[in-house]
């Protein structure tokens, strides 16, 4: 793990070598820390995407050489990250970042610089607003917020809910959006519990939700403190069902949960199973080259680099001209078509998308039998 303000930049050179008519393109996130299984799954899907740009000409025959920032899941080390990528001339765009609270941290640097970023992972509400120069190429955390509640309350029925969330940008948001449309739903939010991030325990909040008659568990936070959670709920006795959102679709939820992950129910912004010839096509090249499946992380930054590399195809390297091209993928037919579906942008540069419903079975992230595509 990193310390606090240690920040790691790796270039990772695809088939270029030192090219100096290579084209980089930037990727900030969580490399090491308590969210590097999301950065691996980020990292490995934009590697998969400029190797196969590379290997098809590159962009109007330059290469793509990607240039990662590790910003450890941390704010002042995003910071860091932002302000040696937006003080690169030599890089057009950055894919990132992954938290939202780093995306955040590294807007107004961005901004201040004139550099486009495109997070692939962030949903707090407030990551677009501000600045012309950031989009996103996921739903918003009121709609995800929504969505689960909605879920909970009209779909499986549930009256009572417990919350946990991460007290960072991304799980108070979803916090805020779930209780509130919570109210609408007949489901009443009987225990609210915050905790800060890499927190390990819960055992007081849980014994507290224990007897208070809830029927469900929300959380509303990242995949390590939400195995600590599911895990010391077990242990607790309690079987209660757990509703995760998309802070949880990631292998490392299974990895550190084990068999209390069993029924999890979780949110995420995509699933192979509900894409097209090409996801499929993605899925088996993932496979080949890592000997394991992706998640949904992956999948969105592979769109993210294959998005950027159309853009710069099209407007060049300038920066104010690839921020420009962005702004104008306003409809399906003007935007990109991925893995994950067609990108394109509102007026506030926020991308809109369906959620899915995932749950644990056996020990992988399956397609639930309930689904609510709004």
């Amino acid at each position: 793990m990193l310390a606090i303000g240690v920040v790691l930049l790796v270039a990772a050179v695809l088939g270029c070598g030192d090219d100096p008519n290579a084209i980089k393109i930037a990727v900030a996130g969580p490399f090491s820390g308590s969210a590097a299984a999301y950065g691996e799954m980020v990292k490995k899907g934009a590697t998969l995407k400029a190797e196969e740009i590379n290997a098809g000409g590159g962009i109007q025959g330059r290469k793509v050489k990607l240039v990662f920032g590790d910003d450890g899941g941390d704010p002042k080390d995003a910071a860091t990250v932002a302000t040696r990528f937006a003080s690169d001339p030599t890089v057009p765009v950055v894919i990132g970042h992954f938290n939202s609270s780093c995306t955040l941290a590294g807007k107004p640097i961005y901004r201040d610089r004139g550099v486009v970023q495109l997070s692939p992972g962030s949903t707090n509400v407030n990551v677009c607003e501000g600045s012309e120069w950031t989009f996103r190429a996921i739903y918003r955390d009121d709609f995800q917020g929504t969505f689960l509640a909605r879920y909970a309350g009209r779909k499986l029925g549930f009256r009572k809910a417990a919350v946990f969330y991460d007290n960072d940008d991304y799980g108070t948001g979803l916090r805020t959006a779930f209780s509130q449309e919570a109210r609408r739903c007949s489901l009443r939010v009987v225990v609210e519990a915050g905790y800060p991030r890499e927190a390990t325990d819960f055992a007081p909040a849980l014994t507290a939700v224990k007897g208070s008659g809830v029927d469900v568990i929300f959380i509303a936070g990242l995949y390590r403190e939400a195995a600590l959670i599911t895990r010391q709920a077990r242990k607790l006795g309690m079987t209660l069902p757990i509703l995760g959102a998309d802070g949880l679709s990631s292998p490392g939820y299974v990895e550190l949960a084990k068999g209390d992950a069993e029924g999890t129910l979780l949110t995420t912004p995509f699933r192979f199973d509900a894409g097209g010839e090409k996801a499929k096509a993605m899925l088996r090249a993932f496979r080949a080259k890592y000997q394991e499946d992706p998640d949904c992380w992956a999948a969105l930054t592979y769109d993210s680099v294959g998005l950027a590399a159309h853009v710069i195809a099209k407007a060049g390297t300038d920066r104010r001209a690839i921020r420009e091209a962005l702004a104008g993928m306003q409809t399906r037919e003007a935007g990109y078509e991925g893995v994950t579906g067609a990108i394109f942008f509102d007026a506030n540069r926020e991308c809109q998308r369906p959620a899915y419903v995932s749950v644990i079975r056996g020990g992988a992230i399956v397609a639930a039998p309930v689904q609510m595509l709004e």
